[in-house]
């Protein structure tokens, strides 16, 4: 489990020299490694319109994180067998989620800074929904398909009485296109084979003798054929309902099987060429990260990990992988960086309201060590302490957590403005 902590304070001279009191004390006690994030100066407007902002970006941060839950888990409902290997599949940017946060930098071509705050919000939300009514619509696709498949593969599963036959019976079973005969199809219980042998002859009159066959049998009993006059079928019906043997409803129509076979190597490829992907792609997608190490620079200018491939470049090679799954990998990447630059936002909006114009304050992104968040807490508390000790501190959530072989899932909350006086501050698991 990783945790991270955004906090932000005033960028006067007294409060850098308690970020870097801050920094060597945590050091120092292995409390945490610290790193600057960097967030650009936006154009503020007036403090109503940061007010109405600061509403409006906590429901998109919660939007956002619901999102990516959602892109997240139909990663690994498409992944299905494969779905150990999702969590290598989650990327922002061509990097692993961890690596993509601690070094941040702001995306000025896609969020210009310099047009007004209102103006970038609303960019980020319209990106937002349009990803969210797309994967509404590819899932609703990609579950028709599985429902669909599930269905046929039902049939194919249950017992002789409701199973389909179709992949049981052949033409050469049936007395077909005759206007006298018919073929018909008898459940027999296991114990009783002997007794149909003996009996089915003598059920009705008009029996064609040495006429039954076994075709298919289950834990319960027999699939057997007897071929007799159409005349007698209602009395033939009777008499083996009274000797405990059931009549299969059922006409071979050649069509038809045909038809149920298509459709289901049909709904087999669609699913599999589709949807899925091989574990050759998946393997040569995760191998250029598995062992990717983060470096954390305390409280200096973060070191870019080494680039990684485009989402379009991703998107665009993605060999042996589905349609479906590709537009996941991609859109959870999209998703994820507006998420990260939304948190971006709230942190300058909040950090605004708190301390003030003109802009300047310092945000700083944490990572606790474990069993360490409390005397972390104790410090930040320490430090700040000469600040405002009655205003609230604003508190965002940013979060990555994983289980065993669970995909990760992304988590944001407000949790109460009590914390660290005059700081902003946020928890990443």
């Amino acid at each position: 489990m990783s945790e991270f902590w955004l906090i932000s304070a005033p960028g006067d001279k007294e409060n850098l020299q308690a970020l870097e009191r801050m920094n060597t004390v945590t050091s120092k006690s292995n409390l945490s490694y610290n790193t600057k994030f960097m967030i650009p100066d936006f154009k503020v407007g007036t403090l109503d319109s940061l007010v109405g902002l600061s509403d409006e970006l906590g429901k998109l941060d919660a939007f956002a994180e619901s999102l990516i839950r959602r892109m997240a888990q139909s990663v690994v409902e498409v992944m299905e067998d494969a779905k150990g290997m999702a969590q290598e599949n989650l990327l922002a940017n061509g990097v692993d989620l961890t690596s993509f946060v601690t070094h941040f930098e702001w995306d000025m071509a896609k969020y210009p800074a310099k047009q007004p705050l209102v103006s970038v919000v609303d960019t980020v939300a319209k990106q937002l929904a349009q990803i969210e009514t797309d994967l509404k619509s590819r899932m609703a696709s990609y579950n028709t398909l599985k429902t669909n498949l599930e269905n046929l593969e039902r049939k194919s599963m249950g017992n002789l009485f409701t199973r389909t036959l179709s992949d049981i019976v052949s033409k050469e079973d049936f007395v077909l296109d005759s206007e006298y005969l018919i073929t018909l199809l008898v459940i027999v219980p296991k114990q009783s084979y002997t007794q149909w042998q003996k009996t089915y002859e003598s059920l009705s009159d008009m029996v064609v003798p040495r006429s039954t066959k076994l075709i298919a049998e289950d834990n319960e009993g027999g699939l057997f054929t007897v071929t007799l006059f159409r005349k007698v079928i209602d009395d033939f019906k009777t008499k083996a309902k009274e000797n405990k043997f059931t009549v299969r409803e059922y006409y071979y129509d050649e069509k038809e099987i045909k038809r149920e076979r298509e459709e289901m190597s049909r709904l087999l490829s669609d699913k599999k060429q589709q949807y899925q992907t091989s574990c050759v792609a998946l393997k040569k997608g995760s191998s250029t990260f598995r062992d990717h190490k983060v470096k954390v620079t305390p409280l200096g200018s973060p070191d870019r990990p080494a680039a990684g491939q485009s989402d379009r470049e991703r998107e665009s090679e993605g060999e042996g992988e589905g349609p479906l799954l590709r537009w996941l990998k991609v859109n959870f990447s999209e998703a994820f960086i507006a998420w990260i630059h939304i948190k971006a936002l709230r942190v300058f909006v909040e950090s605004v309201l708190r301390y003030g114009l003109p802009v300047n304050f310092q945000a700083v992104l944490l990572q606790p060590k474990k069993s360490s968040t409390k005397r972390l807490r104790e410090v930040l508390n320490s430090v700040f302490r000469h600040l405002d000790q009655v205003a609230a501190a604003s508190i965002l959530d940013v979060g990555t957590r994983s289980r065993n072989s669970r995909v990760s899932t992304v988590r944001s909350a407000s949790l109460p403005r009590r914390d660290c006086p005059g700081t902003v501050l946020g928890r990443l698991l």
